[in-house]
């Protein structure tokens, strides 16, 4: 069990070990350090862009610019304010997608540091995480400006965003924990998990609506986990309005149980990391 002694982290091997708790305690403990890993991280990835931090910005809105006059005009899905609903989902999947990918490669890549100095092994899933929450934060900016741009309306209904961001984070943070451990003893896995992104950006209603699904199909449909966290995220910018209490519900359940699944299966494998990375 780790005590404090000095304020060094020893290991106990008499008393009993609960490796949730632990690493709980060591992330607080070690949290100059986690935060240090989100600044380099932000850091490398910007620093030899011209645009720096504008480009978190500008990136999916051109993205967005993109996509709108193919589907708008290839497709032509009678949608209102077409820009504030596919931007909408695609910065809450950006999210997701790019935080969990580079989580996992964070882990199974970078995680020479394990083998160097002592370093809480779930701060390198975090770490991601937290940088892919930095960065959809700076993405309001342009979702603001195309609301404004496209005459949507701004409703007390966004004051549920943070509810919505908070439950997409959790469920990132429990999917980045449990694919990056699996990773590390299988590194296909990271390819595997690319391929299934892809086909769950089609299977999410980012660039469509729910309506031109059929009506046979909606069940099956509504069993993608990501539905839940594009609809808690869209319905307050896109409709105005607080999503039904059902889509939260089922939300809550699916962040909670991913982020217990992911912990204690990360935990649990963790101290053979060191001899696969």
């Amino acid at each position: 069990m780790l005590t404090s002694e000095a304020n060094l982290p020893t290991y106990d091997s008499s008393r009993p070990r609960f490796p949730i708790l632990e690493d709980a305690r060591e992330l607080v403990h070690y949290h100059d350090l986690l935060l240090s890993l989100v600044r380099r991280d932000l850091t490398v990835r910007y620093k030899r862009s011209a645009l720096g931090f504008l480009w978190t910005m500008l990136n999916p809105l051109l993205t967005m610019l993109v996509m709108a006059v193919v589907f708008s005009t290839a497709f032509r899905f009678p949608v209102e304010h077409y820009p504030v609903y596919l931007l909408s989902g695609l910065l809450l999947w950006n999210f997701f997608s790019q935080s969990t990918t580079i989580a996992i490669d964070s882990l199974v890549w970078g995680g020479g540091l394990i083998h160097k100095i002592y370093v809480p092994k779930a701060a390198f899933v975090i770490s991601p995480v937290l940088v892919g929450l930095v960065n959809l934060l700076l993405a309001l900016v342009p979702l603001a400006l195309i609301m404004f741009a496209t005459g949507a309306s701004f409703s007390w209904a966004l004051l549920y965003l943070p509810v919505a961001i908070l439950l997409a984070l959790i469920f990132a943070l429990g999917v980045g924990l449990f694919m990056s451990a699996l990773a590390v003893f299988f590194v296909d896995i990271v390819d595997i998990y690319r391929v299934v992104l892809t086909i769950l950006t089609y299977l999410t209603p980012i660039f469509y609506p729910e309506n031109v699904v059929p009506p046979q199909y909606v069940s099956f449909y509504h069993m993608n986990p990501m539905y839940y966290f594009v609809e808690l995220f869209r319905i307050p910018v896109y409709l105005g309005r607080i999503p039904e209490g059902y889509l939260t519900a089922r939300a809550a359940l699916l962040a909670i149980g991913a982020f217990i699944l992911g912990w204690w299966f990360f935990t649990r494998k963790e101290d053979e990391f060191a001899y696969r990375v």
